[in-house]
């Protein structure tokens, strides 16, 4: 007998109810419904124009972590945190005994492996302004009484440290990676509870203590000897991130069996406007591939999954990397750049599938063909050149565009992005190309594609490319870590939540 979907259904008003229990059905909410009046143009123009100054400082951060002979660092020491709403999505969790649990909003992040969140006394610099999701619990709270520092000799506390360079764990900790990775830190004055974590990226920094104790999913679903990292002090982020990445300590990794070998998302298409928010996007742990009819979803064409297999990345190990062989602009296909479709021993090359950067980075040489194609396409199709928005936004190529203009619409080249192992995603125009005002308040539209860079090593190796969560909305992205795979099939995300949510 088949293996029924089964699911924890979280309602609006945050009251929990388990059914027969095989996977769990979470809510995702983007930062963006946080905000008030994002509709108008100044708020729609500063939001793209803040996302796409996001993606290319998170993408060339992880460029450049070779950079000045130094050791690579890991993903989670470099996370990249959000300038605005818009860019990432939150989900909630809690932490401490039953009896005083304090629930706490983190940024989903597939680019990371480590959970952590503010820990009272906490200092945040640079944090003034900064949006906060609308379900956060407020001022942070001290460690979870029940929760314990992790030992030093633990693996966990190497796992963390590992490949950091040591000036970074002598400023925060004042004991060396060797003394870590033997367990013969715990000689006074140290104590035996692992060295502090210093966290350092490109605009900014956090220092926290590896922690371990109870987390909760859901009220009946929680993991007692869960390790998270308690922040004391941050530079530039009042929140948290919940690393779902591949490594030891990210969440997925530290569920059951039945819930971390798969998990799936649907992010809500919102095209940075709040009142399209109205359902969150659900996240499902221990998604079952063989349970769409289960749930009702069917396994037709237009529903079903197409997979890519994910690369071996022998220095990132955390990274969702999958193979780009090309992409279509219309009737033409343009073949990705070589890096995009390897990794080499240097953990460089690649494409790498990221919930926490909003724009799909394309090194220089693939952006360039595909921009000069569509803009082949929409010169031909007697659109005009945009110029001054492009300036303003950092996207490129942008024209003065009306969406309601049916001809218009048709005329926008079609785009698909071809992955490894016949895996094509048909992107729906409003993930590449989106209509909004302009400062001067023209109607324009921009190719929402970036240049991600020289994919050749010259600005430190690392990833050639990354898949945004912007061309992923509107798809069911599955990363299936069991079978080696990300799928991703077209939904619409309302729907597959109401569809789960109310079984």
């Amino acid at each position: 007998m088949r293996r029924r979907l089964c699911l924890l259904v979280v309602l609006l008003v945050s009251t929990l109810h388990q059914l027969q229990c095989h996977a769990l059905l979470l809510p995702l909410t983007n930062t963006l419904s946080s905000l008030r009046q994002t509709n108008d143009t100044a708020a729609v123009h500063h939001l793209v124009r803040s996302s796409s100054l996001r993606s290319a400082a998170r993408h060339r951060r992880h460029r450049t972590q070779h950079r000045g002979g130094l050791p690579p660092r890991r993903s989670h020491r470099q996370l990249s945190l959000p300038l605005a709403a818009g860019s990432d999505y939150t989900l909630s969790l809690s932490v401490g005994p039953p009896s005083s649990a304090t629930p706490v909003s983190l940024f989903l992040d597939t680019g990371s492996d480590l959970v952590w969140f503010p820990c009272a006394p906490f200092t945040c610099m640079l944090c003034e302004g900064k949006p906060t999701p609308a379900n956060s619990s407020g001022p942070p709270l001290p460690p979870p009484a029940d929760s314990r520092r992790v030992p030093c000799a633990s693996p966990l506390c190497s796992a963390a440290h590992s490949s950091a360079p040591p000036a970074d764990l002598c400023a925060a900790a004042g004991c060396a990676l060797d003394d870590i990775e033997t367990g013969s830190c715990a000689a006074p004055p140290s104590s035996s509870s692992c060295p502090p974590l210093y966290y350092a990226y490109g605009d900014g920094s956090l220092v926290a203590h590896l922690r371990r104790g109870r987390v909760a999913l859901a009220a009946s679903v929680a993991v007692r000897n869960f390790t998270f990292a308690c922040a004391h002090t941050a530079l530039g982020e009042p929140v948290g991130v919940a690393g779902f990445g591949r490594g030891p300590l990210s969440l997925p990794a530290q569920l059951s069996p039945s819930l971390s070998g798969r998990f799936s998302y649907c992010l809500v298409s919102h095209s940075f406007r709040a009142d399209k928010l109205i359902r969150p996007s659900p996240l499902i742990l221990g998604r079952s591939l063989d349970d769409d009819d289960a749930a009702g979803l069917g396994a037709s064409a237009d529903n079903g999954f197409v997979y890519t297999p994910l690369l071996h990345n022998p220095k990132h190990p955390y990274f969702y990397s999958v193979a780009l062989e090309a992409v279509s602009v219309g009737g033409t296909r343009i073949r990705a750049r070589r890096e995009l479709g390897y990794v080499d021993r240097a953990g460089n090359g690649g494409m790498v599938v990221d919930s926490g950067t909003t724009f799909t980075m394309l090194p220089n040489e693939t952006y360039a063909a595909v921009a000069e194609e569509f803009a082949r396409a929409m010169a031909a199709a007697r659109f005009e050149r945009a110029d001054s928005a492009e300036a303003q936004t950092g996207l490129t190529p942008c024209y003065y565009y009306t969406a309601s203009d049916r001809a218009a619409s048709r005329a926008v080249p079609p785009l698909a992005l071809h992955f490894r192992g016949n895996a094509t995603v048909a992107l729906p125009r409003r993930n590449y190309f989106m209509e909004f005002k302009s400062e001067e308040g023209t109607d324009v539209g921009c190719l929402m594609l970036m240049n991600g860079g020289d994919a050749s090593g010259d600005d430190g190796g690392g990833p050639a490319g990354t898949l945004g969560n912007f061309q992923q909305q509107g798809f069911e992205v599955v990363y299936d870590v069991e079978a080696g795979r990300v799928g991703f099939a077209r939904r619409r995300c309302t729907d597959l939540w109401d569809t789960l949510s109310h079984r």
